[in-house]
């Protein structure tokens, strides 16, 4: 099954193409209706699940996530047009890997389960992108069923999880050429990233989807949102991980 929009996002995500206008009737009536969005979008693209990206903007405030395709997530060190991604903003993140299965299931996981099955952790860079040319000016349901704003992501090596790392408030660079473009205390909006996974794991697993250990689990920005006006090079550096780099071009 698919939806006028899920037609037009995946089109437009295929094409490298916004969309102009969005016709109300179009714009998800709820937000189960855009979770259903975001996997019309990857069946239409022919792309599977490798990861998710979570997010919350307090530390008590409701989570919402996405599916990441496959054809979206990139290694250290990646090469990418700028010419791909309208709008492009980038942010540093910490992501996570489990090191267990959690298979489909009616019934929740619990939060202790999903803590114990953290496996390993390390530094992405997100690409912030949208279908929409009036972004950020949009609706909000709409941006979710957009997989909330996802443009590609890069992942760092990741490392066997710490429980002591401090997630609340790490040290970290993030700069563009050598220049740092961090404007506030570093700082995720959702407090500490690890209390938005036992959401994620019961949201995929309620909708028959299996949260394996090859997934990344991406878990929100720590600097904000820069938005590089040139090509270069981003390069983040969360103490106590292996850095990130990725070049526009």
């Amino acid at each position: 099954m698919t939806t006028a929009l899920s037609r037009l996002l995946a089109d437009a995500r295929r094409n490298h193409a916004t969309l102009d206008t969005l016709p109300p009737q179009h714009i998800p009536v709820d937000a189960v209706a855009a979770y259903a969005i975001q996997h019309e979008i990857l069946d239409a693209c022919g792309a599977r699940i490798a990861g998710w990206k979570i997010g919350a903007k307090s530390e008590s405030g409701p989570i919402q996530g996405a599916p990441l395709p496959d054809l979206d997530l990139h290694a250290d060190g990646a090469r990418l047009s700028r010419e791909v991604f309208a709008p492009l903003g980038l942010e540093l993140e910490i992501a996570f890997r489990f090191g267990r299965r959690f298979d489909a299931s009616t019934a929740p996981y619990s939060e202790a389960e999903v803590m114990a099955g953290i496996g390993s952790f390390g530094a992405t860079i997100e690409i912030v992108a949208s279908r929409y040319a009036g972004w950020p000016a949009v609706d909000k349901l709409a941006q979710l069923a957009d997989l909330q704003n996802h443009g590609a992501l890069i992942v760092g090596e990741f490392t066997p999880y710490r429980e002591d790392f401090p997630f609340v408030a790490p040290s970290l660079h993030f700069s563009f050429d050598g220049r740092d473009v961090v404007q506030t205390t570093p700082a995720n909006p959702a407090g500490d990233p690890r209390r938005l996974l036992t959401w994620l794991v019961n949201h995929a697993t309620s909708r028959g989807i299996a949260v394996t250990p090859e997934m990344v689990v991406t878990a929100g920005s720590y600097t904000g949102m820069f938005f590089p006006q040139t090509a270069g090079t981003a390069s983040g550096r969360i103490e106590g991980l292996t850095p990130v780099n990725l070049t526009l071009y």
